[in-house]
């Protein structure tokens, strides 16, 4: 797999303004409130937050401690429910889904990675990245996956169970069975968080290289800067609010945005 360090090739940030078109968006979120506890002990997390998320692109959510970015990407996923608002995924309304559901949905047009990479250690890689489809009572398209094993560089390591995987390989099965299924959108919580430099570095390529390989669509949540510059997009949250966005980002432009955050929050 080629890899191109994130924002190396980019000659500069674009910065958005203005309402985005969310038609034809992987995700979105209209007037999304999301409000924890009651009467003074009330804690808004997100705060009317509306945003589309681009099919066929990969955006990066970001911001401090506490924005909400997280609980954003979890609510867009279905992970959470929402105080007020609604999500679509696709043309789907998810708000006010069962479980039955929501289920069905994250079975069949949502995929996850996690910083923890969730693999089940008695199963092999293989049986890891197949597992959503044999739970689902569905068979891989073979094709396809021998084009993701070859992607993300399993092909010897297939049978192996994943402590016997380095954290960046094991991260790769994971990258690899969110993305067997072919899901409308993927979800990356801090997916380069317990790799060092270089597996984070291989791991982000692949991201992008499905992005512009395959037309995948993806959405990450990350407090890195260069991580984030892989992006196509990066929106940034504070308080509870998108505050600004990045379009072609440098890791430079986004540590620049970054570092201003707590002044636009303010005047938002």
């Amino acid at each position: 797999m080629t890899l191109t360090m994130g924002g190396a090739h980019r000659p500069g940030a674009t910065r958005q303004s203005g309402a985005a078109d969310t038609s034809g968006a992987a995700a979105r979120a209209v007037d999304v409130w999301k409000v924890y506890g009651s009467g003074e002990a009330e804690v808004a997390a997100l705060r009317g937050v509306s945003v589309g998320l681009e099919r066929g692109r990969y955006t990066a959510i970001m911001g401090p401690s506490g924005s909400g970015k997280s609980t954003l990407m979890h609510c867009l996923a279905g992970l959470d429910s929402v105080t007020r608002g609604e999500v679509y995924v696709g043309d789907t309304l998810i708000t006010g889904l069962g479980d039955r559901g929501l289920t069905d949905l994250r079975r069949d047009k949502v995929g996850f990675i996690f910083q923890q990479f969730n693999l089940l250690p008695t199963l092999t890689a293989e049986e890891n990245i197949l597992l959503p489809l044999s739970i689902a009572g569905r068979k891989p398209d073979r094709q396809w996956y021998d084009t993701v094993i070859d992607t993300v560089g399993l092909r010897d390591r297939l049978r192996h169970r994943p402590t016997q995987l380095s954290g960046g390989q094991q991260q790769r099965v994971a990258c690899a069975r969110a993305l067997v299924s072919r899901p409308d959108v993927i979800f990356a919580d801090e997916p380069t968080g317990n790799l060092d430099s270089r597996s984070g570095a291989e791991v982000l390529g692949f991201l992008r290289n499905s992005v512009r390989q395959f037309g995948q669509t993806i959405v990450m949540v990350t407090h890195d800067a260069n991580a984030a510059s892989y992006a196509d997009r990066v929106i940034f949250l504070a308080d509870g609010q998108i505050v600004d966005e990045l379009r072609e980002p440098t890791a430079e432009a986004v540590l620049d945005t970054m570092k201003n955050l707590d002044t636009m929050a303010a005047v938002a």
